[in-house]
């Protein structure tokens, strides 16, 4: 399945880095979204493009937009991917 870009995506419920539930409904109609799809923790490039929306996200929350960022990964490493790079925001798995 391909979306565009500005086209709503599909519905999806995925657990955080620490184990909670987030839906996409959770935020339609309330915030922007930008959803990130990146493949691993833990790699130069994603762990580089992790710490730019990080070192940018009050712009992000200043246009009332949140970002939900979508790897494979186990919420276990996420959780320790986003204590050691400092990451506020919600990855997904």
């Amino acid at each position: 399945m391909s979306v565009e870009v500005g086209q709503a995506a599909p519905e999806f419920t995925l657990s955080n880095q620490f184990g909670e539930k987030v839906s996409l409904a959770d935020f339609r109609g309330e915030k922007n979204v930008v959803l990130m799809f990146y493949p691993f923790a833990f790699t130069g490039t994603c762990t580089g493009e992790l710490c730019a929306i990080r070192d940018q996200y009050v712009d992000f929350a200043n246009d009332d937009t949140v970002v939900l960022s979508v790897s494979c990964d186990s919420p276990y490493t996420l959780k320790v991917f986003g204590e050691q790079e400092g990451l506020t925001h919600s990855l997904l798995s």
